[in-house]
């Protein structure tokens, strides 16, 4: 119950950096628990519910810290994990019931940074994106420690949005993305339910009474529609994060913001994405293991 409180607090009223498709799929994880029985896009059409087709949500074995690093050694590579919708904290250095936490990351990463016998660390990425709770301050510790030891990301197959924010912090040249792999998705979306009408059908009323001079205390909440004054808020909030992403990506590929800001988080497969900036090289993920090897032999 603990990790569906927090699940839900990361995914509602607040920005996240995700594919809309993740997007979608994490709010069926949640569905059953808040009485929802079907979503529906702003084109009307309905979201179905497959969860069981997203094998981001297979849950993986958990691990004893104590005894693991959270990588994997492959030759001098320590090799990272990210899969799933990326939360700021989990019970797991791994990948955990579909998420991979930030708190996790960066001990794996930090360790492996210490370790003499991990020449490259290299992350894994196979991700939709997820929170932006802790993304940045974790991307600025990847970036902040270029040129103590090379850091790459190898997609397998794909990293959208915060994901792809975090493959962007490895050193250039170094980003290797498969021929059906994808990158992009460089924005902020923030979801927000209105439960006020399906109250009302149920015969009930909900009424908000705040404190005198807390007049926006209820900005948000779903048992009431979402007002301008709400909306309005959210929004900045979200456009601020997506700044902050545009400028880190562009801070981190060597691109202007305003240029990642002008692909309008649009999503590029394979070479497209080389040439979008946001990768380096077309290869599948066992072609850039052997070449990342024989680049530390």
């Amino acid at each position: 119950m603990m990790d569906f409180a927090l699940l839900a607090q990361d995914l509602f009223n607040t920005p996240l950096a995700i594919h809309p498709r993740k997007a979608e799929i994490a709010m069926w994880s949640l569905a059953e628990k808040l009485g929802i029985t079907q979503l529906v896009r702003f084109d009307g059409s309905h979201v179905p519910m497959a969860m069981e087709d997203d094998d981001a949500f297979v849950s993986s074995p958990s691990r004893d810290r104590r005894q693991d690093p959270g990588y994997d050694m492959l030759g001098g590579l320590g090799i990272i994990p990210v899969t799933g919708t990326l939360a700021q904290k989990t019970r797991s250095l791994r990948p955990y019931s579909g998420m991979t936490g930030y708190d996790g990351l960066r001990q794996s990463f930090l360790t492996a940074m210490c370790d003499d016998a991990v020449k490259m660390p290299v992350f894994d990425l196979s991700s939709g994106g997820g929170a932006v709770a802790g993304l940045f301050d974790l991307v600025d510790d990847i970036y902040a420690a270029r040129g103590t030891k090379p850091i790459a990301a190898i997609l397998s197959e794909s990293a959208y949005s915060a994901a792809y924010v975090l493959a962007s912090a490895v050193d250039p040249g170094r980003i290797y993305v498969p021929r059906t792999g994808g990158t992009g998705s460089n924005g902020c979306i923030c979801m927000h339910v209105d439960y006020s009408k399906a109250i009302g059908n149920a015969g009930m009323k909900v009424t908000f009474i705040t404190s005198e001079g807390a007049d926006r205390k209820a900005d948000g909440h779903p048992e009431i529609p979402l007002s301008a004054d709400a909306y309005d808020a959210i929004k900045a909030d979200v456009d601020e994060m997506g700044t902050l992403l545009h400028e880190t990506v562009g801070r981190n590929r060597g691109l202007a913001a305003s240029a990642v800001r002008a692909q309008q988080a649009a999503t590029f497969m394979g070479a497209h994405g080389v040439a979008a900036g946001l990768a380096d090289h077309v290869m599948a993920p066992s072609a850039a293991i052997a070449a990342l090897l024989a680049e530390i032999a």
